[in-house]
Order: C-alpha cells, then sequence, then structure tokens
C-alpha cells in the first residue's frame, strides 16, 4: 500500500478570504484534517463548503495523537496539518508530527500562505534584509530578562537584525518594560489584529507604549517588532 501525504497547509490569520487556491484544493481532497481547534477550523471550512473528518492536535496532546495521525498516512490516507490560523508550526504545534512523518519516510508537502509574522514585517517600515524570529519570550521574567540580555550582547554594528516576537495582551507591558530596560527607550512596531477589521499598525516610543497601554490594556494578537538599526532614522524625524 502506498503511503498518504502529509499536507502542511497555511491558512488566514484574520481575513477568510487569505487563502490559496491550493489551499482550498488539498483541503478539499484531504482524507482528513488535523487542527488544533476543531471549532475555528470548522468555521474556515464551513465558509469554503468543505466537509472533512478532524483531529485535534494541541500542545496538550501532541506527543500522544501523533502516532494516530501516522497510521493514517501509513494506510494511504492523505492528511492536511493546519493551525488556528496562519502557517502551522510556527509557534504551533506539529513539529512532533513532522518529525516523525519525515522519520517514516512520509511525504511532506508545504502549501504555503500567510504567516503573522512576515505580514508584520512586510508592513511595519522596519528594516527587512535581515530579521529574527523569536517566537513568544519565555514567560518566566527571570529567563525572559536574561534572554533579552543575551540578544543585546550579540547586536552589533554587523549584525543588527530587525527582531520580531509574539505576545499576549496581558503580558505584553511586561515585555515591553525588559525590552526598554535591556535596549533603552526604542522605538518599537506593534502589529495588532493584522488582516482583520480592526488592523493596527503603532510605530511609537517604549515608553510611551507602555503608558498607553497601562490606561487601556490592547486586545488581540500583537506580533511587537524592532531594530537598533532604525533607531537613528526615526529618532530624527
Amino acid at each position: 500500500m502506498d503511503l498518504g501525504h502529509l499536507y502542511i497547509v497555511a491558512t488566514p490569520i484574520g481575513n477568510l478570504q487569505d487563502i490559496t487556491l491550493r489551499a482550498l484544493e488539498t483541503l478539499k481532497q484531504s482524507d482528513t484534517i488535523v487542527c488544533e481547534d476543531t471549532r475555528v477550523t470548522g468555521i474556515l471550512l464551513h465558509n469554503y463548503g468543505i466537509k472533512k473528518p478532524l483531529i485535534a492536535l494541541n500542545e496538550f496532546n501532541e506527543q500522544t495523537v501523533i502516532y494516530e495521525i501516522i497510521e493514517k498516512l501509513q494506510q494511504g490516507e492523505n492528511v492536511s496539518l493546519v493551525s488556528d490560523n496562519g502557517t502551522p508550526l510556527i509557534s504551533d504545534p506539529g513539529f512532533l508530527l513532522v518529525r516523525l512523518a519525515r522519520k517514516k519516510e512520509i511525504p511532506v508537502f508545504p502549501i504555503p500562505g500567510p504567516s503573522a509574522v512576515i505580514t508584520a514585517l512586510s508592513a511595519s517600515g522596519l528594516p527587512t534584509d535581515s530579521f529574527v524570529y523569536l517566537g513568544f519570550l519565555p514567560k518566566n521574567k527571570t529567563k525572559k530578562k536574561k534572554y533579552l540580555q543575551y540578544l543585546s550582547s550579540i547586536v552589533t554594528k554587523d549584525f543588527c537584525p530587525t527582531f520580531a516576537l509574539y505576545e499576549s495582551p496581558h503580558r505584553i507591558i511586561d515585555t515591553l518594560t525588559q525590552i526598554k530596560d535591556t535596549f533603552g527607550d526604542i522605538h518599537v512596531v506593534v502589529a495588532r489584529e493584522l488582516t482583520k477589521i480592526h488592523e493596527e499598525f503603532t510605530n511609537i516610543q517604549i515608553s510611551e507604549c507602555i503608558a498607553n497601554y497601562s490606561q487601556k490594556a490592547p486586545k488581540g494578537e500583537i506580533t511587537l517588532l524592532f531594530s537598533l538599526k532604525s533607531q537613528e532614522n526615526v529618532s530624527s524625524q
């Protein structure tokens, strides 16, 4: 029996129209769709009239459910992996599944599409020739401080990338404060609710950003970006 194919399918990060024709065709032809949250993926599939069996794969069950999925692939089923939004595995579950599939010599095909970090970077106005994606910073304050100090130590004249990270609304003030303590009162770009109705890009001095969020906490998904290379140009405006 031929092995099935595992497809890594990028889905919209907000606006449901931001899905490729290839992604839709792949989802329609899949025997099973693996997703983070069946309710979230169900909305997307319903919008495009797609009905497929769903398997939930998240940070809590990934180490066990991947064997069920691998068995389906070995039996010849084609499986699509999606996340709640954006490109799977980018700060989302799926790495263990893809690694095991590769180990079992199961064909894995990427179906590219939206990614919040790339979307934010492209419209941020920050240098894009070199960037470092940090994912989510450590939740522990001590670990976060050490991590930021390490980043500060590796930045040089020849290596000065734009840094991009994800953060939740309830931790954003602490993260901004620690960045300020490490890098100074620099300018940052906060990209919020990308591709949605209330999409917002804010280019602002970090102390002002902290003050604003202290008065009114932000909502929605946040991508935070900053570059020490851009500070001189921003400050002179």
